[in-house]
């Protein structure tokens, strides 16, 4: 017996019609049309489906049956349709996001908040991109975005430019040796250098100033959180070197000194990586617009 969706809705409109007629028109055909595929689909069956003899018209125990299948069915179905017009609109998808920086946090939850309203139908979720390769997870479409501040060239693979930051040097207020207008890496040799527990590879600090310098800290001391690297600080356990977002909170405040790093300060850009066909989905765009927009309004709060 073979069933198609055109049956199903058949069935279910002729049971909530109660007659052929009222059916045709719900189904935008023929009654003589109707009547011709009522009995194609018994002849498949080889019973009837309906009990033709009462008005309105019945189903037998055999259409009770498709009807039961056409109700748990034809709603599955509809819900896809919708999904997938929906899909092509642009109204939803997926944005599985991965985060090759730590401090990105602090700019990055203001901005999905912004988006969570504006495109509730898409699902967001965010991956640390620190605990997995995540270029090849782009490319395998295991995340959507990937944001980093290190572009390379991959085949299908965008790197959006999103804003430049400053890579800053933060201390205690009474740390001494500090009150010069920018830091260089010699000033890092007799400081325990607090950062994220990343590769040396990830930190600023070291790809801009420490490595090409052949300069090592002291000692060097990892933290998870922002706010435990600026605890430490105002503590005296060590220095940071965090982007300029991250110290709009404390920069001026009595506890911390915040100065360039130099000489001639250091610029970085942060990128968005996406896989070059989703650069022009609505969602992905309004997306990549906040995340130009918002982190330099952060900026410019602290100036």
């Amino acid at each position: 017996m073979y069933i198609e969706l055109r049956h199903l809705r058949t069935i279910r409109a002729i049971h909530q019609a109660g007659g052929l007629a009222r059916a045709a028109e719900m189904l935008n055909m023929t009654q003589s049309a109707l009547s011709h595929q009522v009995a194609g689909l018994e002849d498949q069956a080889g019973m009837e489906l309906f009990v033709r003899r009462s008005k309105p018209m019945r189903l037998s125990a055999a259409g009770h049956r498709m009807l039961r299948a056409a109700e748990r069915i034809l709603p599955e179905i509809d819900a896809m349709e919708e999904e997938f017009r929906a899909l092509r609109s642009g109204k939803t998808g997926r944005l599985h996001i991965a985060i090759e920086c730590h401090a990105c946090f602090d700019w990055l939850f203001p901005v999905l908040e912004l988006f969570r309203h504006a495109w509730p139908e898409v699902d967001v979720d965010i991956r640390a991109g620190l605990a997995f390769d995540a270029m090849p997870a782009l490319n395998r479409e295991e995340v959507d975005l990937v944001i980093s501040s290190d572009p390379v060239t991959l085949p299908g693979i965008t790197f959006n430019p999103l804003f430049d930051y400053h890579p800053t040097f933060v201390a205690a207020a009474n740390t001494p040796n500090c009150a010069k207008p920018f830091i260089e890496a010699e000033d890092f040799r007799e400081q325990v250098l607090i950062t994220y527990p990343v590769g040396r590879d990830k930190l600023d600090v070291f790809t801009e100033l420490l490595t090409p310098a052949k300069v090592e800290p002291r000692a060097q001391r990892t933290a998870e959180l922002t706010a435990v690297i600026l605890m430490l600080v105002a503590s005296g356990r060590g220095v940071a070197v965090l982007p300029d977002w991250v110290l709009r909170e404390v920069k001026g405040s009595d506890d911390y000194l915040t100065r360039p790093l130099g000489p001639g300060e250091i610029t970085k850009r942060l990128y968005a990586a996406t896989r070059e066909e989703d650069v022009s989905k609505p969602f992905m765009a309004h997306f990549l617009r906040l995340c130009r927009s918002e982190p330099v309004k952060m900026q410019r709060s602290q100036a």
